[in-house]
C-alpha cells in the first residue's frame, strides 16, 4: 500500500460508519470498473467547465433547473 493510500484510509477511519461505507462502495466501484474514457470531442467543454469552476463561475439555480428539465424528457 502506498503512503498516500495509507494516509487516506487513516482519515476515513475517523468518519462515521455511514460515510466509511459510502467511501468503501466508491473504492470498490473504482477498482472493479473499466476506466471511463472521455470522448475527445467533449474535451474543450470539459476544460472550459473546469476553468469556470476554478474561477467560481457556477450555474444559477434557474440554469440547473432548466438543465434537469431538459433531461427529464
Amino acid at each position: 500500500m502506498t503512503k498516500l493510500l495509507d494516509k487516506a484510509i487513516e482519515a476515513v477511519r475517523t468518519l462515521s460508519a455511514k460515510n466509511q461505507d459510502e467511501i468503501a462502495r466508491t473504492m470498490l466501484h473504482l477498482t472493479q470498473s473499466e476506466p471511463e474514457i472521455v470522448d475527445l470531442a467533449h474535451l474543450p467543454a470539459i476544460l472550459e467547465g473546469l476553468s469556470q469552476a476554478k474561477s467560481g463561475k457556477y450555474a444559477s439555480a434557474a440554469e440547473v433547473e432548466t438543465a434537469f428539465r431538459h433531461f427529464d424528457r
